[in-house]
């Protein structure tokens, strides 16, 4: 880590991401023999300098520990809420001690005075970070502290702890934080203090590598090709004796870096974000030893305050807490930045700036406010929650408890949501899938979405929101160009359409890679997704197909990816555009994508045959995975043809089990014949029933 650190400050070129073989460290770039000789002796793999390899370790330490400081404290009656700024301020004043920020150890060493006499920790950590705010002589420390304002200090409110939640904290101080790695930190941090989440710690987080994969040809890869233009021009003029002429060269590309605006729209813990910043902090440096190399100082250019830092990284954030954690994350990487190149020098002051770049809201639907639909006398009207369970007291299985009901919700004039202005927009939103789409988020919830965004088909995934929205900025001039991570379904008919419709707005797929394994942050379940890039214009793009995928030696598997140029289609693949093939007249008529049921309680076991008719109309039911797989053997209750007094007349127990288990769900479905005709499959295929009369198979 000290060679690590040394390294980066001495200015060589070092692309760590997103391949491990892609590793470039030029020794010759070297100024300090001595360091170029340590560093050989050390260099035993690509991995060797890799900070992460050392961090990850002490990240899920940290995380363990505060994991179960916030379990105390919320357990002794404290809101999560303000567990969760609390713990936040107490991971900052680590952070502060370890890089130089505020006296070493001094921090740990107040925890430590308090062993024996708790009842000093409100008022004098209350009293420190207070004057860390503002600035000037600390009391506590008896030590002068430079101001650290931003919002971080603004409301220091301190928790009452015990010897035991002390000793957790004095734990988590053991680390050095000059370790800690900001991309997987945000997420495990998140995970500590959200209750939900706790037991998602010790699963997987999004590999690093991973989240490189899209930043680079989102955000990074353009400004590379540019400045590597800029970087001939302004040597030819240097050589040309055209000192002038080649520092304005480089100071128009610094400026065009200090001045970047990134935006994830989904931002979380700020994952995306400090990637992005790494990286134009490193592309930075290079530009600011090429200025030094052409003899311009750099001092002038912090005396101008132009820099790369936080207020260009922007981010919407639905939860509070990740959007304060993302804040968090930011400031922590570009403050470990600071003293890995500039030594032990403080940044100017204040340390800290509110720079309101990360906003908690709703990234897609904006409204006036909602309230609760209710009937002709007043009442609001319920539905079922989609979720809970009851033990039918007969037959002893779960079926839906409709005593379980959630209120619907009605949004006053829903609207597409406005995204702060920016030059680029990459990020990771969230995954739902069109259908879940109302039992994850509320009936009145997706209605107002589907409202504000008639664009958008009906059918396609919550991510397609985001897809779509960006698209738009892109045509109409607003961003230069946008990342995603998608499900993998992007490539489907019913997300395609969005795609397409881009396409067919003037923008083409910079970068794509249809099917890439992920690690899904709610749960660390492993999960399929897409990644793509639009840009304005036509042209060709990098299609990047995972032929290899192997366990590696951190998180997540290692992937090989087999590379094409070609334009990429809206299926996320070269070549023949299959997409824009007409379907052929003589094959109407002659397929259907069959029966769909649209409730699970239609479907029969074998064992659970026996209480209904036996002249019912129950028939073999098989599904895709009965025919490639082992078949379950099921039938289904196919009452198509009946009305509902029908059934309930001549099949008493075939029309209760279909009024347990299927009324319920399909009451609160969005479609009024899903809702009126629950007795009937959803998609019972009238136009298909006549075609399969007098088959002997079909």
């Amino acid at each position: 880590i000290e060679l690590y650190a040394e390294f980066t400050r001495s200015g060589a070129t070092y692309v760590p991401y997103p391949d491990p073989r892609s590793h470039r460290i030029r020794l010759a770039d070297l100024r300090d023999p001595a360091l170029r000789a340590r560093l050989a002796a050390v260099w035993l793999d690509p991995l060797a300098l890799d900070p992460t390899r050392h961090s990850a370790r002490v990240t899920r330490q940290i995380a363990a520990h505060l994991a179960e400081l916030a379990k105390s404290l919320e357990g002794s009656g404290h809101a999560p809420e303000s567990v969760a700024g609390f713990l936040t301020r107490c991971l900052f004043s680590m952070f502060a001690e370890d890089v130089g920020l505020i006296p070493k150890a001094s921090f740990t060493e107040l925890l430590q005075s308090f062993a024996d006499d708790t009842a000093q920790f409100v008022p004098l950590v209350g009293a420190l970070w207070q004057q860390m705010d503002t600035g000037g002589f600390s009391v506590v420390l008896r030590k002068t502290l430079p101001r650290f304002n931003g919002k971080l200090f603004k409301s220091p409110q301190v928790l009452p702890l015990s010897r035991a939640q002390i000793a957790l904290l004095l734990e988590a101080s053991k680390a050095n934080w000059t370790e800690v790695e900001p991309a997987i930190f945000g997420t495990l941090l998140e995970r500590a203090l959200d209750p939900r989440e706790r037991h998602a710690l010790g699963a997987h987080y999004t590999p690093r590598a991973y989240v490189d994969r899209l930043v680079q040809p989102t955000v990074i890869e353009p400004l590379r090709r540019a400045w590597g233009y800029v970087q001939g021009a302004a040597v030819l003029l240097a050589n040309e004796g055209k000192q002038k002429e080649a520092i304005n060269e480089l100071r128009a590309f610094h400026h065009r870096l200090c001045s970047l605006r990134v935006l994830d729209p989904a931002c979380g813990s700020g994952n995306f974000l400090y990637v992005a910043l790494e990286h134009l902090k490193r592309l930075e440096g290079e530009v600011l030893n090429q200025l030094h190399d052409i003899g311009h100082g750099q001092t002038l250019l912090e005396a101008e305050g132009l820099t790369v830092d936080p207020h260009q990284f922007l981010g919407l954030e639905i939860n509070p807490r990740a959007a304060a954690i993302a804040e968090l994350v930011l400031w922590i990487g570009y403050l470990q930045w600071h003293f890995r190149t500039q030594g032990t020098g403080l940044p100017p002051s204040p340390i800290l700036k509110d720079f309101r770049n990360i906003e908690c809201r709703d990234a897609v639907l904006a409204h006036d406010g909602m309230d609760y639909v209710t009937d002709e006398r007043g009442i609001p009207v319920t539905r079922w929650d989609g979720r809970t369970m009851k033990t039918h007291p007969v037959t002893g299985e779960q079926v839906p408890d409709e005593t379980a009901r959630l209120p619907l919700e009605r949004y006053k004039n829903p609207r597409p949501a406005e995204w702060p202005a920016a030059d680029v927009v990459v990020g990771n939103p969230p995954f739902i899938g069109a259908k879940y789409l109302r039992d994850a988020l509320g009936v009145g919830y997706a209605d107002a979405l589907r409202n504000a965004w008639p664009a958008v088909p009906e059918s396609a995934d919550f991510v397609m929101f985001w897809w779509h929205h960006a698209a738009q900025l892109v045509a109409h001039g607003k961003l230069s160009r946008f990342g995603f991570i998608t499900t993998n379904s992007i490539a489907q008919t019913f997300n395609r359409r969005v795609v397409q419709a881009a396409l067919d707005d003037g923008l083409h797929l910079a970068f794509a890679v249809p099917d890439h394994p992920w690690v899904d942050s709610a749960d660390g379940a492993a999960v399929r997704i897409a990644m793509s890039v639009a840009a304005p214009g036509t042209g060709a793009g990098r299609l990047g197909v995972v032929v290899a995928e192997r366990e590696g030696k951190g998180e997540g598997l290692e992937v090989e990816l087999a590379e094409s140029h070609s334009a990429i289609h809206a299926d996320l693949k070269v070549g023949a555009d299959v997409t824009a093939a007409r379907a052929l007249q003589a094959n109407g008529g002659i397929s259907s994508p069959g029966f769909k049921l649209h409730g699970a309680g239609f479907i029969v076991a074998p064992a659970e045959a026996a209480p209904l008719e036996a002249d019912a109309p129950i028939k073999p039911y098989r599904n895709g995975r009965d025919l490639t797989d082992r078949p379950r053997g099921v039938s289904v209750i196919d009452l198509y043809g009946y009305n509902a007094d029908e059934v309930r007349r001549r099949w008493p127990a075939t029309y209760q089990r279909v009024l347990e288990r299927v009324k319920p769900e399909r009451d609160h479905n969005n479609r009024a014949s899903y809702r009126d005709n629950w007795w009937i499959f959803g998609e019972p295929r009238s136009d298909l029933r006549p075609v399969l009369l007098g088959l002997a198979r079909y």
